[in-house]
């Protein structure tokens, strides 16, 4: 790729996912850190040859091998390898209402621990000492991931603790799509890391919001300090549930502040996403065995308490879930191929925007990702009016400018106090 020969080549030109995945591969010469505009981004080590992480790096692109002959056709060159669609939530109440939406992912992770002898759970939560934050964790009981529930929107990079997952047992990882496919691709680079990958379960994506749109969603709540919280949730108790940020005053009195889903997310947080997620050709965790979302094929009604979409992708994944299924630590009903494009049109939409604009910037001299066997051209034409097109590629033009694309931003820790360092 074009101008990008090193993970900081990667960071500075804004193609990181944040994933960690390169941290884990050379966790001598690379830690990951959080930049308040840009997400979690690697620091190398000063001369330190990153050649190795490179090879594991989602952020430069993705390459699907051969899919699955039993896959369903009419899903294939737009969303994947998918087996099965269903519709569903946790058999467990508490788990379905707390989650963001039916807790699907959680009771699978769990039925694979308690029922088929893996070794625990890859996953993130937030950091207790600062809840604006979210740290990697490996968790082996009920207690621990029900305690880890729920969307985290804020940079995240849960492949920095591979190194977590039990040798003895194989495990279950949750992430986001480039996540899972980090995941992948270093369990290709490493045979023994595909042994404890046990199940791969991806969350559907949109984009991850950085520490600034956290931050600036903090204020409208009135919160200007994020040292004063005391806990943070973005979505959960309810589909879909809003965001509700836990505050401490001078006094010690603990404070519920809160904002709708469309108030936080809609109006405030989506405008922040990285810009490596607007040229993103898998929102739906293609590399995953499972992958799960929410079904907005029909508008929430406040007071439910939350379902969702399900991705068969592999049979590994195809032969846990229908076990926790019979075992009703999932209730589901499988559904047609057309309830996925019916439930995410936005992200069909941007399945074939990203294509296009990594065609652009490689037609200024910008590096962009490059993706081999996920088809983004048939989308484009399909899904695109004419005007939207144009759109389009006019918007990346300006984004070039607006977000300095064509220059370097070198990776500038927080500070504890929430600035730059």
């Amino acid at each position: 790729m074009r101008h990008i020969a090193t993970i900081t080549d990667v960071a500075e030109r804004q193609l990181c996912t944040g994933c960690g995945v390169c941290a884990h591969v050379q966790p001598d010469e690379i830690r990951m850190v959080d930049d308040v505009d840009h997400g979690r981004r690697p620091l190398v080590d000063p001369g330190a040859s990153t050649d190795e992480a490179l090879q594991c790096c989602p952020g430069i692109g993705l390459t699907h091998g051969d899919l699955p002959t039993d896959s369903i056709a009419s899903l294939r060159d737009t969303w994947g390898p998918v087996l099965e669609v269903w519709e569903g939530h946790a058999g467990d109440d508490h788990l379905r209402f707390t989650a963001s939406s039916g807790g699907v992912s959680s009771a699978l992770a769990l039925h694979a621990i308690e029922e088929y002898g893996m070794g625990g759970l890859l996953h993130i939560r937030s950091r207790p000492d600062r809840p604006y934050l979210n740290e990697t964790t490996y968790s082996t009981d009920r207690d621990a991931i029900l305690a880890a529930v729920g969307s985290r929107y804020a940079p995240a990079s849960p492949c920095d603790g591979l190194d977590l997952l039990d040798g003895d047992a194989p495990s279950v990882f949750i992430g986001k799509p480039c996540d899972v496919a980090a995941a992948r691709k270093a369990a290709r680079l490493r045979p023994g890391l595909d042994r404890q990958l046990g199940l791969t379960i991806a969350m559907f994506c949109a984009g991850t919001p950085t520490l600034r749109g956290t931050f600036e969603m903090l204020a409208a709540m009135g919160i200007d300090d994020p040292d004063t919280l005391e806990a943070l949730r973005y979505r959960g108790h309810g589909w879909p549930g809003g965001a509700v940020a836990t505050v401490r005053g001078p006094d010690g009195q603990r404070t519920d502040v809160s904002l709708t889903y469309d108030e936080s997310w809609g109006s405030i947080l989506q405008r922040h996403r990285q810009w490596r997620c607007y040229v993103c050709a898998d929102h739906t965790g293609e590399f995953a065995d499972v992958s799960v979302g929410d079904p907005w094929y029909r508008p929430p009604d406040g007071d439910e308490p939350g379902r969702s979409l399900v991705l068969i992708r592999t049979e590994r994944g195809r032969e846990l879930f229908a076990s926790a299924v019979r075992a009703g630590a999932i209730v589901a009903t499988r559904t047609g191929p057309s309830r996925l494009p019916e439930s995410q049109p936005w992200l069909e939409r941007i399945r074939g925007e990203a294509g296009a604009r990594a065609a652009t910037l490689r037609a200024v001299g910008i590096p962009a990702p490059v993706y081999r066997n996920m088809p983004h051209w048939p989308v484009w034409f399909a899904s695109l009016s004419t005007r939207d097109k144009i759109r389009s590629t006019a918007g990346t033009i300006r984004r070039i400018r607006r977000k300095g694309l064509h220059r370097r931003h070198p990776v500038r820790p927080i500070s504890p106090a929430g600035g730059d360092t």
